[in-house]
């Protein structure tokens, strides 16, 4: 896409100071509606973010007229959108508002580094049955990334922003690609209001629908005909925390999910199962920490124990990365407004 020059000092032809002009051609080889969607649905996306703007569209000619600094994010962000178009990936709704997002925090200053919207949506990480997985936010791909660059990586941010799910897309990977030899997946085995004692059935049975969560993700990215059989052969182990106590885990990828839950010492105790040639990523909420009270959360104190030690890395998600319905993100900035007026941190 091009630019047309705009006036001096950012003043369009008409005079208006303060204001700016630009004008983008998009090529004939990418139809319109994939720029600006079915029914316009992307077009309108965009202005509804930038209503101090005019954005017409005529033939393939795209044009804006507003703001300078707004119209500079216009330009920016049909330039990120062709970026993305150019891979052969489609643009949604959500892509366009989390690429404004981004652009406006890049803007502000309140970003740090130089990761675009087009890099940040398009690195893939998994593909299976025909969908791929990839983060959707700067921070999503900052955590993926550390995951490649760190032996220990902590995940910790509120639901909905894809914590263990990329974690785990990030496990498959390795265990298709050769970098490890198996997966392991556990969680501590402490309920949220509920007792597993008072459940019917043997150890397992009870044990199983808590790690539900954990078989529903693999059968996401891998084919579910696949899965009893690279468990069976212990390729991949699904289990309780305290079934770790005592082991030395090589070769693996190894995730910690809901670490929230644990005790300082068994934070200690699963951090100490390293071996050699593993990763681990853990990944938790601090805000829904299920413990007894007066029970330490080990995700909480472990970032003061463990902060600045080489080869681990603590990425930290926000609301703003929540993934799931939109009404998520503001259930989770609701509850946090609600707990720093009443003086509450969690456990």
């Amino acid at each position: 896409m091009t630019q047309t020059p705009t006036a001096p000092n950012g003043a369009p032809h008409d005079g208006t100071p303060g204001q700016a002009r630009a004008q983008f051609t998009v090529p004939a080889k990418h139809p319109m509606v994939s720029l600006l969607g079915s029914g316009d649905s992307l077009l309108r996306v965009i202005e509804r973010s930038f209503p101090g703007s005019d954005i017409h569209v005529r033939g393939n000619q795209v044009s804006a007229v507003g703001d300078a600094a707004e119209v500079a994010l216009i330009q920016r962000l049909f330039d990120e959108m062709m970026l993305v178009l150019r891979t052969g990936q489609p643009m949604t709704e959500d892509a366009v508002e989390r690429s404004i997002a981004m652009l406006r925090a890049s803007g502000n200053g309140s970003a740090e580094g130089d990761e675009t919207p087009a890099e940040v949506l398009t690195q893939n990480i998994l593909s299976s049955r025909g969908r791929t997985i990839r983060p959707k936010t700067l921070n999503q791909k900052r955590y993926v990334d550390a995951i490649d660059h760190h032996t220990i990586v902590f995940g910790i941010g509120p639901a909905g922003t894809g914590k263990t799910y990329l974690a785990m897309a990030k496990a498959v990977q390795a265990l298709q690609s050769k970098q490890v030899t198996r997966i392991i997946l556990t969680r501590p085995a402490v309920e949220a209001g509920e007792r597993l004692g008072f459940l019917p059935g043997t150890l397992y049975e009870k044990i199983d629908p808590y790690l539900r969560p954990l078989y529903d993700a693999l059968h996401d990215m891998l084919d579910p005909d696949s899965i009893p059989k690279l468990m069976a052969s212990g390729t991949i182990e699904v289990a309780p925390l305290a079934y770790m106590r005592g082991r030395t885990l090589n070769d693996a990828f190894i995730i910690l999910d809901e670490a929230q839950n644990t005790n300082p010492e068994q934070m200690k105790m699963f951090l100490t199962r390293l071996g050699f040639d593993s990763k681990i990523v853990i990944t938790g909420d601090v805000t829904q920490v299920d413990l007894p009270n007066g029970t330490k959360s080990g995700l909480r104190q472990v970032r003061d124990i463990l902060d600045g030690v080489p080869d681990v890395h603590f990425s930290m998600l926000t609301s703003q990365d929540v993934v799931r319905h939109k009404l998520v993100g503001r259930i989770v900035d609701a509850y946090e407004l609600y707990d720093s007026r009443n003086g509450r941190n969690g456990k």
